[in-house]
């Protein structure tokens, strides 16, 4: 068994397509329109679906947002300078929601950054675990 992907709802497709692929540099997959049930599927991600887990970006046609809840937590990518990632990210116009260093009560140099639809994705710096 393997983990396959996390499917999250996005309000606008193209702006998280943007997000995903142009500011954390994942490539699209995939993406499929489903008229009969007014929604889109589109796949993102670091390598193929054969090996890799991957990120399903759920588009329901008829819904611009979505309330995220308290239940979901993020997404964690592994980065080679957690530092250098964040300084990216912004340069693309993306949200630091905290910059990175030393986790609290710990040595592992973490970082977040928000997705326009507010998801939150972890950024850990290889080699600090």
């Amino acid at each position: 068994m393997r983990l396959l992907h996390t499917m999250i709802r996005v309000g606008q497709l193209d702006r998280s397509i943007a997000f995903y692929t142009e500011v954390l540099g994942m490539t699209l997959l995939r993406r499929h329109d489903y008229p009969e049930g007014r929604f889109t599927l589109a796949f993102v991600g670091y390598g193929d679906e054969d090996s890799n887990s991957v990120i399903e970006l759920t588009h329901n046609w008829d819904t611009d947002s979505y309330e995220l809840g308290n239940a979901f937590g993020h997404l964690a990518v592994e980065v080679a300078d957690a530092y250098a990632t964040c300084d990216a990210v912004r340069a693309k116009g993306g949200k630091v929601v905290r910059e990175a260093g030393p986790m609290k009560h710990g040595t592992t140099v973490i970082a977040f950054v928000e997705d326009p639809d507010g998801y939150k994705i972890e950024f850990i710096q290889k080699g600090t675990r």
